[in-house]
């Protein structure tokens, strides 16, 4: 027999509870690891529920641990702690704590206190942090914390300890031994009635696999209390402590402690904590039973604990460890029994790659008799309805009016009868997931998946029984059950009284205008919506009802973003890349909202090419209504074009009055570029360090930004001179000497005969996160340049068009004008649209040269599309907004740097900001990894947000325009609440 095999009896026994043992204070623990060790150290008490455990601190000396194990545990049970320790870090994978030896070898020294003998260790003390606490924990954390029980269970599945073999409250298998000893201790009457429940129903479902659990030594408390980190970074799990609870029991009862310990989370959801189960598996794979009883083994140590805690305080009332324990362990058990065992088990199963069985219900017969297929349509709430455009689906009686429209005559979806034929019924889809119940500003996952069919009626409707069963009315409607299903009706009158049994067929209610239709499992109560994440593994105790309806449409698949993810790498050029490790699958915005496929409402704080708002109706009407005139090249004459560049023209100072149209930033500055050497006849050109400008090969030449390209500044070409980025980070650096640097860097290019044709600069410093360049910087730089005889240039492509509130474009902030400007983005919120704005000189200069034209740049829907967005940013007053509601989030943001020291400076002007995030206040270090970080947990909280600037450490703070307080709010808390719970 292995120490895997599953042969061990389950024991049944009534289960003798841990004393507590006697008070040890800390002068006497340091006199325990003197007398015993020979250990001088200060000793300092720490936590436990049963045992006395002490950090030894010594001078010059790496600290220890002196545990004194509770009356009950035996030396062999101690050795045996020590052996698999020992095992752990001889592997090396895992840090585990050694046992150190007494002078006479001994590893287990003997205690007496107050009359009580215990036994005593001193062990290694782990350095580094526990995951203890509600704090938040990474994706990669929760999987190493998965892998890292599968491995110390592959380690300790050779333990041989005979003498540590032993009945303890926290081996599951004794659960119910256990709990008939604990509940009484529990006063809270309804808290004990649904611990005993739910640990009856979770028991009642290990029974029947119980015999066919491997079974061997385990750790037995694998828990964020006892794994360590030695990266604060990223808090990688790397240790283990603590073996105290080291048993030979169900291997499975490893993995079933750690998920309960992760259900206290901020943010843990059920399907996250599976990646746990993920990484167990790849590691060692569950077996069939195991992964049955995987989910109520959790219940059942949620249980356990709950009560355990109600012992200890009731035994032990000073025990500030169970006191501050027990509100993360309710919080345990209220997940672990959130959704039903038969649910979780599916997300299991799906963890694990195994395909989820969905419920299916009998064959039944019509729940409307009489209706024909053509009497039957469906409305569509979907995040790509067409009927929920211009944020309809944000009114709180758009589904009552979509199924009016679907029900009048030559109503909505698809044609319906209500004619004599029959009446009409217009019906919402089962597992489709609606856009209508998903909320603005939400950081969790919306429930927004039907778990039933919703029915909407032109006339009343007898309802027939599908197949023969019991029926019973409710408060609501009726429930007809028939063995394994339960057909749930509301909005209806029951036909039959209570306990009536019906056949197929006959008559068991009357809907009168609306039903909503539910097939689950006999004694599972399914709400009506569900999140994305778990409506798959409902299908396992729920059924879809659409066949009792005919002419019903097929549910709607989910999307897959995983296999559309796959599909882009394979065609799209690496490069080419894309926001976040696991994209969302975006369908739909709205204002400054993004949607994905599931119906997830984000908030968009990135997106300065979407400068009024995603889905603006008047783009769009100004897009259709000029496309449906015309729509050709720019060489040809016509109104549209004219109209916009004379508005445009009118917004900058003279003599700027000359336009040009292109499609793209890049190729805005690119042009500017060829003006300024056509005006000087000179290449060489100077521009400010750690800048974005574009792709093309000129303003790639001068684009300095090594977040975009590492090898920027070793690559550029002779022609390119840089001189000092505007800021040093810390708000307070002095950047006076920044003007004399580059000005003194013109004037050298000059006496050394290659005077510059061109200074190129964002004049508010936009890629490296809204930084406002000194006073009088430009002023000193463009008189320099054009001294000797070279051109200004302004790349307004961020920082323009009125996002930075005060100024309409950011050149206005220094007090100068430029000779050419570069604009873009904004322009076409997000339509391809840019501009190149210079005096009629500098024009005729380069025409001098040859001509100019871009195809699609200036085209009539192009500029139909730039005039709507300067109309719109006009008379919806977006820039004044940006200034108002922009000052607000900064000072919001600024408050929250005063409590996050994370936050080391808030940077920027209205709707572009930058709050920046360093390690070190001191030295002002970048906080890089903290800030990708922060993004992704962000982005769990509803809110997309990236990084930029050379260390990418900056959030990039440009939102669409249209921005609200309340938009403003939702970011700055979901960024607080992942400043104050982790990343």
């Amino acid at each position: 027999m292995t120490a895997t095999d599953a042969a061990d009896p389950v024991p049944h026994a009534r289960l003798q509870l841990q004393p507590p043992p006697p008070e040890i204070d800390e002068a006497l623990a340091a006199r325990i690891a003197l007398d015993g060790w020979n250990i001088a150290g200060r000793a300092r008490a720490l936590g436990s529920h049963q045992d006395r455990n002490f950090r030894l601190d010594r001078d010059g000396e790496p600290p220890l641990l002196l545990k004194v194990a509770n009356p009950s545990v035996s030396a062999g049970e101690l050795e045996a702690q020590s052996d698999a320790a020992r095992l752990i870090a001889d592997d090396g994978r895992l840090r585990a704590p050694r046992a150190l030896p007494r002078p006479d070898g001994a590893l287990v020294g003997t205690v007496v206190v107050d009359g009580v003998t215990m036994h005593a260790r001193v062990l290694q003390f782990l350095e580094g942090e526990t995951l203890s606490g509600s704090g938040y924990l990474s994706p990669a954390v929760v999987a190493m914390l998965g892998s890292g029980a599968a491995t110390v269970d592959r380690l300790l599945a050779g333990l041989q300890a005979a003498g540590a073999v032993r009945e303890h409250q926290w081996d599951l298998r004794l659960t119910p031994g256990v709990l008939a000893e604990l509940l009484p201790y529990v006063q809270d009457v309804a808290l004990r009635d649904r611990l005993a429940t739910a640990a009856a129903g979770a028991w009642e479902q290990v029974e029947p696999v119980a015999g066919a659990l491997p079974v061997q030594f385990i750790h037995g408390d694998l828990t964020d209390d006892n794994v360590v980190t030695g990266d604060p970074l990223t808090r990688v799990p790397d240790g283990v402590i603590d073996l105290g609870d080291l048993n030979r029991t169900w291997t499975i009862g490893e993995l079933a402690i750690t998920l309960s310990s992760l259900l206290h989370h901020d943010g843990m959801t059920l399907p996250a904590a599976m990646r746990a189960v993920t990484a167990y598996h790849a590691l060692r794979p569950l077996s069939e039973a195991e992964a049955t009883a995987l989910w109520p083994l959790v219940v059942l140590r949620a249980a356990v604990l709950v009560a355990s805690a109600h012992h200890v305080l009731t035994t032990d009332a000073e025990n500030l460890y169970a006191l501050e324990n027990l509100s993360h362990e309710r919080a345990i058990f209220d997940a672990a029994v959130s959704v039903p065992s038969p649910v979780v088990t599916a997300l299991v199963r799906a963890a694990i790659g195994q395909d989820a069985e969905s419920f299916t219900p009998p064959p039944g017969l019509p729940l409307f008799p009489g209706l024909e297929p053509a009497d039957v349509g469906a409305i569509d709430l979907s995040a790509t309805s067409a009927a929920l455009h211009d944020g309809r689906w944000l009114s709180a009686s758009v589904e009552d009016d979509l199924f009016t429209e679907a029900l009048a005559p030559g109503g909505a979806s698809r044609a319906l009868r209500t004619d004599g034929g029959g009446s009409a019924v217009a019906l919402a889809r089962f597992g489709e997931a609606r856009l209508t119940r998903s909320r603005l500003h939400d950081a969790e996952e919306p429930a927004n998946v039907a778990q039933g069919m919703e029915v909407r009626l032109a006339a009343p409707q007898p309802l027939a029984a599908p197949w023969r069963g019991i029926v019973a009315p409710t408060a609501t409607g009726l429930t007809l059950r028939a063995d394994d299903v339960t057909l749930r009706i509301d909005g209806c009158r029951a036909a039959h009284a209570s306990g009536t049994s019906v056949a197929a067929g006959d008559v068991v209610g009357h809907a009168d205008w609306r039903a909503w239709i539910q097939v689950t499992r006999t004694g599972v109560e399914a709400p009506d919506f569900v999140p994305r994440s778990l409506a798959e593994a409902w299908r396992a105790v729920v059924a879809d009802p659409s066949s009792l309806v005919p002419g019903h449409p097929a549910a709607p698949s989910s999307p897959d973003a995983a296999r559309l993810l796959a599909r882009r790498e394979a065609v799209f050029a690496d490069v080419q890349e894309h926001y976040f490790e696991e994209p969302p699958l975006m369908v739909r915005g709205w204002r400054e909202h993004l949607i994905d496929a599931d119906g997830r409402v984000y908030l968009d704080t990135l997106n300065n090419v979407t400068s009024v708002g995603h889905a603006h109706p008047r783009i769009i009407e100004a897009v259709a209504g000029q496309w449906r005139l015309i729509n050709t090249n720019s060489r040809f004459h016509y109104p549209s074009v004219v109209e916009f560049s004379e508005r445009l023209a009118a917004l900058l100072p003279a003599p700027l009055d000359t336009v040009f149209l292109v499609n793209s930033g890049s190729e805005a500055v690119d042009l500017a570029l060829r003006l300024a050497q056509a005006w000087s006849g000179r290449r060489d050109v100077v521009a400010i360090r750690e800048a974005y400008h574009g792709w093309t090969y000129l303003t790639d030449a001068v684009s300095t930004s090594v977040a975009d390209n590492p090898s920027a500044i070793e690559t550029r070409p002779e022609w390119v001179h840089t001189v000092p980025a505007p800021h040093r980070g810390k708000p307070e650096a002095d950047t006076t000497m920044l003007a004399a640097e580059a000005v003194a860097e013109v004037d050298r290019l000059a006496g050394a005969g290659t005077p510059a044709g061109a200074f190129l600069a964002e004049p508010f410093f936009g890629n490296a996160g809204g930084v406002a360049l000194p006073d009088g910087y430009l002023d000193a730089v463009y008189r320099a340049v054009r001294r000797h005889g070279g051109l200004a240039i302004a790349d307004e492509v961020q920082v323009g068009y009125g996002r930075l509130g005060e100024w309409f474009w950011g050149f206005e902030q220094q007090g100068v004008i430029p000779d050419v400007v570069a604009v873009a983005k904004a322009m076409g919120n997000g339509h391809p649209l840019g501009a190149v704005i210079t005096t009629r000189a500098i024009a005729e200069r380069y025409r001098t040269g040859g001509y100019f034209f871009s195809s699609a740049g200036g085209s009539p829907v192009s500029s139909a599309v730039g005039s709507a967005v300067l109309d719109i940013i006009r008379d919806e007053g977006l820039q004044q907004n940006a200034r108002d509601t922009g000052a607000y989030l900064r000072s919001r943001l600024e408050v929250l740097g005063q409590r996050h020291p994370l936050i080391g400076a808030v940077h920027g002007s209205g709707f572009y900001l930058g709050p920046e995030f360093v390690r070190d206040h001191r030295t002002w270090s970048p906080a890089t990894e903290e800030t990708r970080a922060i993004c992704d947990r962000l982005r769990e909280l509803g809110v997309i947000a990236q990084p930029t600037g050379d260390h990418q450490n900056i959030l990039k703070v440009k939102p669409p325009m249209c921005f609200t307080r309340a938009s403003a709010d939702a970011f700055v808390d979901a960024l607080d609440r992942v400043l104050t719970t982790g990343w």
